[in-house]
């Protein structure tokens, strides 16, 4: 799933006893401040923790929570880790592939992954675990794995809309009475929003054959829509001050934003079916602390993390190996219908279709609505 965020602990790169630099970075979605600390690296090289730099779309609680109990079974490692959007993730992973600065991506669609394999970013790990998830949940070669199945769903403000008003399904987000009533997160940055987004131009293509329809239902939800949210964080105000009362986002993070926050948030699961996307996780090629790497990520993947996961932060397990007594029962008991997404053509045009959005349809949808 995508964030923006803060990242609280150094991300700086040593050599022996040479002074360094460290850096920290502050940021909210793509746009990241680096402030230059100037740090003399002193004392034995011994001393020194090993750092592992994980990049992640998680939040800060679930990252914040992890750091602490992977430190404590590796006194001796220091995770250091930067909340962005998935899609963040991706580009920054791209843009520093000759000089790459994590160790750990965890987190974003199954897709971006799949991208990421093709353009040489990942490095080749099997974790212990491999044959617990499906063949669609992960890299045939072995360079990316599922983590989560995120539902995607309906949002909605419990304080203004009582069960019986929110909308069932993706369509009824259409109608006049939800005018400037809806604030969505932009997908530009968010692997969220340019899965639901895609899905909603295939579906529509499915039905005439011609992507311009699913870009006229976009221009449509865009009429409807208050105004565009930079990242979660802010889509989460919004909603949670009344300044709008639905949106389209991921399940897991409404239910951790009620629970970790007391937002008073509900949501719908679209009876016409949501798609269900496989929240994955890789070594980023290059890293300098291999083992480190995959230490964390098998720890990260472990039952025990799952399950605990599951019953704090509200992800479902892609492993299939989990006991169910295990899980909480929302997650066994939840009601899902999986759109039909055809992933592989999603994956190819995701970024042409997220630039004719940009350019075509954002900001439209009144114009064209009121031009009828």
């Amino acid at each position: 799933m995508t964030r923006g965020g803060v990242e609280k602990k150094l991300v700086t790169r040593t050599a022996g006893n040479a002074p360094v630099v460290s850096a920290r970075y502050f940021g909210t979605g793509s746009r990241i401040v680096l402030l230059l600390l100037g740090v003399l690296a002193t004392g034995c090289p011994g001393s020194r923790k090993t750092p592992i730099v994980v990049y992640s779309p998680h939040g800060k609680e679930m990252l914040a929570d992890f750091e602490r109990a992977y430190e404590s079974v590796h006194p001796d490692h220091d995770v250091r880790w930067l909340d962005m959007g998935s899609q963040d993730a991706y580009d920054r992973i791209r843009t520093e592939r000759s000089n790459p600065q994590a160790d750990v991506w965890w987190g974003a669609p199954s897709m971006t992954f799949a991208r990421a394999e093709e353009e040489s970013l990942l490095e080749r790990y099997v974790p212990t675990w491999d044959t617990a998830v499906t063949t669609e949940s992960r890299s045939a070669a072995g360079f990316w794995y599922g983590t989560f199945l995120t539902p995607e769903v309906i949002m909605y403000n419990s304080r203004v809309l009582s069960d019986s008003e929110v909308p069932a399904d993706w369509d009824d987000l259409l109608d006049p009475r939800w005018r400037g009533k809806i604030i969505i997160r932009s997908p530009i940055a968010s692997g969220t929003m340019r899965i639901i987004f895609g899905a909603l131009i295939l579906r529509e293509k499915e039905r005439t054959g011609d992507i311009e329809a699913g870009l006229a239902w976009l221009r449509r939800l865009d009429a409807n829509t208050k105004t565009y949210a930079a990242d979660p964080t802010q889509l989460y105000l919004k909603i949670a001050r009344e300044e709008g009362c639905l949106t389209v986002w991921n399940l897991p993070d409404v239910l951790i934003q009620v629970q970790k926050n007391g937002y008073p948030f509900g949501y719908r699961i679209p009876k016409s079916g949501t798609p269900l996307i496989t929240d994955c996780i890789a070594v980023v090629r290059g890293t300098r602390h291999p083992a480190e790497a995959r230490e964390f990520y098998e720890f990260v993947t472990s039952t025990e993390s799952l399950v605990r996961q599951a019953q704090m932060f509200s992800r479902i397990p892609a492993r299939r190996d989990i006991p169910r007594d295990r899980l909480p029962g929302w997650i066994t008991a939840l009601p899902l219908t999986p759109m039909q997404v055809n992933w592989q053509e999603l994956a190819e045009h995701e970024r042409e279709w997220m630039k004719l959005w940009d350019d075509r349809v954002k900001g439209t949808g009144q114009t064209t609505v009121s031009d009828r």
